[in-house]
């Protein structure tokens, strides 16, 4: 009969909140409003090189002095421009718009000022003067540059190539890192959009009095243990539903949203890292969720439970404010007492996994801690949800519920 229970609650969960259409409307509204972004990425792109590309082959007259004696005529002269001896003259004639620009070399440009006139253009259109000046300046000096070798390491035609080992064997890096990531950000969309219905999966029943009927004919452990697994059913199905745009996106539109070109062969999917991040990723998940489904049962209203709710929100975002500690010192204590805490342990613990900087015993040992937790959380949910059934009008107080289980 239990299982018989158990099974009703989850069909009946997953079924009643896919069926919602506020569901789907809160949950296609990320992929449309990503669709619309990638839409405006797209178009501004496109408008952005249309304008690069005009400016690049827009072509103004300029006059210029030389006190340094490093600018190569050769070269202005091919540009459309042409050297004075006076600077005032230069400036009057922009002021004028007899010219485009106006130059003014230092004698050392390396430690002076470069002086640039122009007419105004917009402020984008602008950049262009400081642009050719400088061009022209760094052409001008790697042209008496007789060695190529030289010319070449001044401009930045290099190519380095780092390789790093760990445990004996060439490191991931970033390729390793991107993967495990991603259990971070599953992480947030799910608990964020969720949390809510995890909320509100108790409360419903409360503040629609049937939960003393309910209880009758189901037994208060199926219903909370079926209502959290369908909380993982209805979690997984909003991950496919964001998942499709950002992979379409990726496929076929990658270059023109000018979407970072990941060589998805290069990434590096180490087993221990994918196993720690599915664990930990799985264990934060159940935690978060028996301790909502718990608060939900605990109070009459959402309003009374909006605070709580509130600050449990904010305790997955505490990690963050100590990344640059996270990645560069794990040891830190408080990147340490982040770690064991329960309700920051999960990102925590993620972001240490995907940069490499938690170890396998720690890791085993905040697994264990999230998973064992939530099944305290878990029986405790019950047995508020149990006695607070008839509470409609005032918080439960858990004194009474564990004064109550420790009576025979």
């Amino acid at each position: 009969m239990a299982q018989h229970n158990l099974g009703t609650v989850i069909r009946f969960e997953v079924v009643r909140t896919l069926s919602k259409r506020r569901f789907w409307v809160a949950t296609l509204l990320v992929p449309v409003l990503l669709i619309v972004v990638f839409l405006l990425v797209f178009l501004s792109n496109t408008a952005t090189d249309e304008t690069e590309g005009a400016q690049k082959d827009a072509q103004f007259s300029f006059d210029y002095t030389d006190a340094s004696g490093l600018v190569e005529p050769a070269m202005v002269k091919r540009l459309g421009g042409k050297e004075i001896s006076d600077p005032a003259a230069g400036i009057a004639a922009v002021k004028d718009a007899t010219v485009a620009a106006f130059f003014l070399y230092p004698k050392d440009p390396a430690t002076d000022t470069i002086k640039v006139y122009g007419v105004d253009k917009g402020l984008f259109a602008n950049g262009q003067y400081a642009s050719v000046a400088e061009s022209i300046l760094q052409q001008s000096a790697l042209a008496k540059v007789n060695a190529p070798q030289l010319t070449g390491i001044i401009q930045g035609n290099i190519t380095i190539d780092t390789t790093t080992f760990k445990d004996g064997a060439v490191a991931g890096g970033m390729n390793a890192v991107i993967p495990a990531m991603l259990f971070v950000v599953i992480f947030y969309v799910v608990i964020l959009l969720l949390g809510g219905q995890m909320l509100n999966s108790t409360l419903e029943e409360k503040e629609n009095r049937v939960t003393e009927m309910i209880l009758t004919t189901i037994r208060p452990t199926s219903l909370i243990l079926g209502k959290v697994i369908s909380l993982f059913i209805i979690g997984i199905v909003q991950m496919l539903v964001f998942a499709v745009p950002v992979v379409l996106a990726h496929v076929f539109f990658r270059n023109q949203l000018s979407l970072p070109d990941l060589d998805l062969s290069a990434l590096v999917f180490d087993p221990q890292t994918m196993i720690v991040g599915t664990l930990v990723l799985i264990g934060g998940f159940a935690l978060f969720t028996t301790t909502l489904v718990a608060l939900g049962a605990a109070m009459p209203t959402a309003k009374d439970a909006g605070p709580v709710f509130g600050a449990m929100m904010l305790l997955i975002f505490i990690p963050f404010y100590i990344i640059s500690l996270i990645i560069s010192d794990p040891g830190a204590v408080i990147v340490q007492i982040f770690s064991y805490f329960p309700y920051s342990a999960p990102i925590t613990a993620l972001l240490r996994n995907a940069f490499g900087t938690l170890p396998l015993w720690q890791a085993i040992i905040i697994i264990v801690m999230l998973f064992g937790i939530s099944a305290v959380v878990l029986r405790i949910a019950v047995k508020i949800f149990q006695y607070g059934s008839i509470e409609y009008s005032r918080k439960v107080n858990l004194r009474d519920v564990f004064h109550r289980r420790a009576t025979p």
